[in-house]
């Protein structure tokens, strides 16, 4: 296994097999383990997170290991020490590091020059770990997702990136509804499929998925952005469109009224309480794995 995680695609379809069922054992036991006993984990954010820095310290924690939350104000790295020295440092002291970065650029310069293990814990490319975490949802609801029909709505974010990358890794079928102003320029992604139509995207969907409008950093297109997704909001009659086996993730924090309906969360299709929970287990299979 890859000794960094920074795309999902850093991990073999085996791999996360591998995963999702020692974060299902994981979650199945509620004994306080030793598995990662004497681990010690660093979390260094740019960005404001709730879930993502909750579960690793919660991991780490029920696991027998250590986490410390590092500001970038708390840093030397606030002050012009280089990126690369931080990660000389740290990488002979800890044994991974959890980066949520503005740039993904970062994290590859991070695991470049560190010898511990690189996770994503989200970039303005990717969010490997969002999408680990809805893959085990997925399976533990419904079985395996391969060949499936997963429908997106929203722009091509660092999230759908993950989620495009799954789509290779286990052959499903992503349609991505979106104004074609916010379709990537990128083609030829494998198993994407990308449509105007919301209606389209989601029929026959067996995992239908969205995300805010408005990303942390795109808060300057906030009024062009909420008049162009307007036509894309996810609600419960939509919902009917998909499969009859269907369930409704969303990555959370979620804006009702915008990219879901007031109800949704609410549907009995939707089972973004239990995702959110599974981030906690979700970073249990992923640091046992990667860390020892």
């Amino acid at each position: 296994m890859n000794n960094n995680f920074l795309n999902l695609s850093d991990l073999s379809k085996k791999d996360i097999e591998i995963i999702i069922e020692r974060s299902l054992s994981l979650k199945g036991s509620t004994k306080k383990s030793d598995m990662l006993a004497g681990k010690y984990i660093a979390l260094i954010f740019e960005k404001s997170s709730t879930r993502t820095r909750v579960s690793f310290e919660v991991a780490m924690n029920q696991l027998g290991g250590k986490a410390s939350f590092l500001a970038i104000t708390d840093l030397q790295l606030g002050r012009g020490e280089p990126l690369e020295d931080t990660a000389k440092v740290l990488g002979s002291m800890a044994d991974g590091v959890v980066l949520r970065t503005q740039k993904h650029e970062t994290q590859e310069t991070f695991a470049s020059f560190s010898a511990s293990s690189t996770i994503n814990g989200l970039s303005d490319q990717s969010h490997p770990c969002q999408v680990l975490t809805d893959l085990l949802t997925y399976y533990e609801e419904n079985g395996s997702i391969e060949g499936k029909k997963v429908c997106w709505s929203g722009d091509f974010n660092n999230v759908c990136f993950s989620y495009a990358e799954a789509a290779k890794i286990f052959n499903f079928q992503l349609h991505v509804a979106c104004p074609k102003e916010f379709q990537p320029k990128i083609k030829g992604l494998p198993n994407v499929i990308f449509t105007e139509s919301l209606d389209e995207a989601i029929d026959d969907s067996s995992l239908v998925t969205t995300d805010v409008w408005v990303s942390m950093g795109d808060e300057k297109e906030k009024d062009y952005r909420e008049q162009l997704f307007k036509d894309y909001q996810i609600c419960p009659s939509l919902m009917d469109k998909a499969n009859d086996k269907a369930i409704f993730l969303h990555c959370l924090p979620a804006i009702r009224g915008q990219e879901i309906s007031e109800d949704l969360l609410e549907d009995k299709r939707s089972k973004v309480w239990t995702q959110a929970e599974n981030r906690l287990h979700a970073q249990k299979g992923l640091l046992v794995e990667l860390l020892n």
